[in-house]
């Protein structure tokens, strides 16, 4: 099957952070994905309505009726973590507003994509004290998926997703070699790698330990630059996404933004 109406959803990973673009924006696994399938079909359009920071209400709110209305025939949706990171976190509530985005889309005719996040607890402690959160949050979406139709690619059952290596240096968003392995999980999930679905799955080269100065020192350094800035946030009751809007709001070509297949030395459009 093809699809020539894609539409990303949620937050922050959906929007491609840290996957920069060279041009002061990010690029990120919906970007690639939308590369491949206009590669596949040069008719593909593609939407990005993500912003940074947004919890599943407001997806639900400010994205969903949007999306709708540009009648995709594929959607994929990142949304949750921002609301494990939060004290009142009801996760009731947030299954409940993700079975009806869920259900929304299905029923107008969407092949739907969600995913489980990984554990990044064994390289930063403070994941920690929401792991039991991730995990039964996890466990609901696989269960939802399968209730609704949407399909779910269980990014947390593969040991490479949660390889350091794979995330940026706020240890929250992927870097680009992340970006490029998420990518892949999800054309495999929708049929397009054939027997090549695998690769996303295999192991990085064993890497060298790290000291255990080192690591205090990349506590430290980590503390200061990512998780202070978000406490202060918090405090504040402000968001990163505040004053930021959706980068692609309407379905656009995408293969005047990518190199032609046929010219390999083409560079891509800003």
């Amino acid at each position: 099957m093809t699809y020539v109406r894609f539409v990303a959803l949620g937050d922050s990973t959906a929007e491609g952070l840290d996957d920069r673009d060279g041009s002061g924006g990010y690029r990120g696994w919906a970007d690639r994905l939308a590369e491949r399938l206009a590669r596949l079909d040069p008719a593909t359009r593609y939407a990005n309505l993500a912003v940074r920071g947004r919890l599943t209400a407001q997806v639900r709110a400010e994205q969903l009726e949007p999306a709708l209305a540009l009648e995709p025939d594929l959607v994929i949706i990142s949304a949750g973590v921002n609301d494990l990171l939060r004290p009142g976190y009801d996760p009731a509530r947030v299954m409940g507003h993700t079975e009806a985005i869920q259900r929304a889309l299905v029923g107008a005719g969407a092949t739907v994509v969600c995913f489980t996040m990984p554990d990044l607890s064994a390289f930063m402690p403070i994941a920690r004290l929401v792991r039991t959160r991730l995990l039964a949050h996890n466990a609901a979406l696989l269960e939802l998926g399968a209730q609704t139709g949407a399909i779910v690619v269980d990014l947390a059952g593969s040991p490479a997703a949660s390889d350091p290596r794979l995330w940026s240096d706020d240890r929250l968003h992927a870097n680009s070699q992340g970006h490029e392995r998420m990518e892949q999980a999800f054309a495999g999930a929708i049929g397009l790698l054939g027997e090549q679905a695998g690769p996303w799955i295999e192991p990085l080269p064993a890497a060298a330990a790290r000291r255990r100065r080192e690591a205090v020192v990349a506590e430290l350094r980590w503390g200061g630059r990512h998780f202070a800035p978000w406490v202060v946030r918090r405090l504040r009751g402000r968001s990163s996404g505040d004053g930021i809007v959706a980068k692609r709001p309407q379905l656009l070509p995408v293969l005047a933004d990518v190199a032609s297949p046929l010219d390999p030395s083409a560079g891509r459009a800003s």
